[in-house]
């Protein structure tokens, strides 16, 4: 997202002299993708950032693709899993994925991070579900809520934290930047009008953190299927200051503004955020289709480029019967897919929906993992037959 945001104290010229009360220097760190020619800010430190005190031994952090699995429609039930490990790491089922996205499943029972935690080589965006909180990073405070995106680029060293009560978040993690949708800014980079949300929707960082005291700070960061322990003798929570367009932030999808038509609009109009070969949806509330003779519900559609996952938020889904909340559908590539026996003729006449749901779309096919298998309903891909019996949603709204 390319906007200019400031917080703390900066010196007035990039790249000058800027000295702390005792004379000494404040150390400058550049952080950006794409060498230097993407976005970057400039975070000004007390100490700096390089002092290793200890390299720890690398974690095994990975999941197994099933690239044999048969081709089908399926359907994860996550709903009964109200927690999946204690803390934010350890509590990460990744589910699916493929060369450019993973998505994964995220319920801790620990309230904070013990440690810091930075992802090397992707982009992060966490929907929130369930839970409040704080995100706190090298550039700030970030308070996020239900229904909240929180965006979080690569290399930025963060920690979350969550009050009491139940978490569940959805993990997806790209492998290229996250940005806004090209087709709502203008060459400038400003979210253009007929954009479903603008930059006044974006939360970004409001409250430096200040940890100063030198000791043994534990950073895992996430590269190539590992997590690295390094142990470094002041916080990277020791910043006075930052400039640039290179930060996190959140967005909440209860902001997202739904594009509508006299007929039945096609996905895109859904769209929020985009990346290399993939793209993320936000469904929400709206109303239907206003010509006289209109049909609510989607249209059978082949996924001819792409592989569809959707994962079910709130409200009820007149295209589908028998999903929970906190499932996921996926329809691959190669295989049609639409709205289940009866739906159609049940959807004309309704006037509107009271839906959420995150959708992502990728243009290379998304696999199964062998964590996601627990959750699979077998009986999904004949749930299009007209005499398949449908069991019922297993919750209602658990949206706040």
């Amino acid at each position: 997202m390319a906007y200019y945001h400031r917080l703390g104290q900066i010196p007035r010229k990039r790249h000058t002299q800027f000295r702390q009360p005792d004379g000494s220097l404040y150390a400058e760190q550049l952080v950006g993708t794409l060498g230097f020619h993407g976005v970057s800010s400039l975070l000004y430190h007390i100490h700096p950032p390089t002092q290793i005190k200890e390299v720890g031994e690398p974690v095994p952090y990975s999941a197994k693709l099933l690239k044999d699995r048969a081709l089908q429609p399926s359907h994860l039930r996550t709903l009964a899993q109200t927690t999946t490990g204690g803390d934010y790491l350890q509590a990460r089922q990744t589910l699916m994925g493929n060369a450019d996205v993973m998505l994964s499943i995220c319920n801790p029972t620990e309230r904070r991070m013990q440690y810091y935690y930075k992802n090397a080589l992707a982009d992060e965006v966490i929907f929130v579900h369930e839970g409040r909180g704080e995100l706190w990073s090298q550039l700030g405070k970030v308070s996020f809520e239900p229904g909240d995106y929180v965006v979080v680029p690569r290399t930025i060293i963060h920690q979350f934290h969550f009050e009491e009560g139940p978490v569940r978040l959805l993990i997806i993690e790209s492998f290229s930047p996250i940005e806004t949708c090209r087709r709502y800014r203008n060459h400038f980079g400003q979210l253009l009008e007929h954009s479903p949300y603008c930059e006044r929707d974006m939360r970004p960082p409001t409250e430096l953190i200040m940890e100063e005291e030198p000791g043994e700070y534990r950073v895992q960061v996430k590269k190539e299927g590992y997590l690295h322990q390094l142990t470094y003798a002041h916080s990277p929570f020791d910043v006075v200051g930052w400039d640039g367009y290179f930060f996190p932030y959140a967005f909440s999808i209860h902001d997202f503004e739904p594009i509508t038509g006299r007929i039945h609009q096609p996905p895109p109009v859904h769209q929020t955020f985009e990346a290399h070969n993939f793209v993320i949806c936000s469904f929400v509330p709206r109303l239907f289709d206003y010509h006289p003779l209109s049909i609510p519900a989607p249209y059978n559609h082949s996924n001819v480029d792409s592989d569809e996952v959707l994962y079910y938020v709130a409200g009820n889904f007149m295209s589908r019967k028998g999903i929970d909340l906190a499932s996921f559908t996926v329809h691959p590539s190669g295989l049609p897919h639409g709205p289940h026996p009866g739906t159609v003729e049940a959807s004309i006449g309704k006037k509107e929906t009271h839906e959420l749901a995150v959708m992502v779309d990728t243009f290379r096919p998304m696999y199964l993992t062998e964590t996601a298998i627990q959750y699979v309903d077998e009986k999904y891909p004949m749930s299009w037959n007209p005499d398949f019996k449908h069991e019922p949603p297993r919750a209602a709204d658990m949206m706040d």
